[in-house]
């Protein structure tokens, strides 16, 4: 086979692959999630209301299926809704769960109430605010600082969706000897459940506390890090995620996200 023949079976491929992933049929709530739109439970709504427009027309089908290359849009109603999604902030104090506990323990989201509110005088919460939010981005027991709870799908895949950039920032007390090799292997090196990490920022902020700035979040990575190389983590507080920060947020009390802080 010649070159030019070569180049022209290569190209060929190329366009057969691009045209099958062109053409193939996806649910149009996954497409809307991966395209950032809203979370697919939040499309599945969407969509049973009739507030979504596939090249212009409205569908109402649960499971409707579409090609990737069409156009998506939402009604007013549906923007006019995303606009106000909530998303809060609390200092979690140790001692409380993030997520869903189990018998015996205490769920962060108990702490969201109108007696622990700090700052926005003028809002009020209400029980309708408490549909749909979730926690993003958990904070074991032993852990303390900044928890985010959220009605905003989008927010919570740019956050903790795999292929996330999000920084999160860490203030770590611990126990031991961290040799210079060893702090290396902390900020790039090590591996969790068969998986490298990816590149982290860790460094000494006095004589036995590191910051860790990472931007991923396996399951109690921070202390299994610090167990790899022979230290021990005693204390862990989360104090920013993105551009926002704990800040002057008092223990135990949240606080309404505005849209232009994340």
């Amino acid at each position: 086979m010649d070159h030019r023949r070569k180049l022209s079976c290569r190209w060929w491929g190329y366009f057969k692959i691009t045209m099958s992933d062109k053409n193939e049929l996806v649910r149009l709530s996954k497409l809307m999630s991966e395209r950032g739109i809203c979370s697919r439970r939040e499309a599945d709504v969407y969509i049973a209301k009739g507030l979504v427009r596939v090249n212009g027309e409205p569908v109402a089908e649960l499971g409707f299926k579409v090609t990737r290359d069409v156009r998506i849009e939402l009604a007013s109603e549906a923007l006019k809704n995303q606009k106000n999604l909530l998303t809060i902030a609390l200092n979690k104090p140790i001692g409380y769960v993030s997520g869903q506990p189990e018998p015996g323990y205490t769920p962060a989201i108990r702490l969201v109430n109108r007696d622990t509110q700090f700052g926005d005088p003028d809002f009020q919460l209400l029980d309708e605010h408490f549909d749909g939010l979730a926690v993003t981005g958990r904070l074991d027991i032993d852990s303390q600082g900044l928890l985010l709870f959220t009605q905003d799908g989008r927010l919570a895949k740019r956050l903790i969706g795999e292929d996330t950039e999000v920084e999160k920032e860490y203030l770590v007390r611990v126990q031991g000897t961290l040799s210079p090799s060893n702090l290396k292997l902390l900020n790039y090196g090590l591996e969790l459940d068969g998986e490298k990490l990816k590149p982290a920022r860790v460094e000494w902020i006095n004589d036995d506390q590191l910051r860790f700035i990472l931007r991923e979040g396996k399951k109690r990575q921070i202390r299994r890090m610090c167990d790899l190389v022979g230290i021990k983590a005693v204390g862990l507080k989360r104090v920013r995620i993105g551009r926002l920060m704990l800040s002057d947020l008092p223990e135990g009390q949240w606080r309404l996200v505005h849209p232009d802080e994340i």
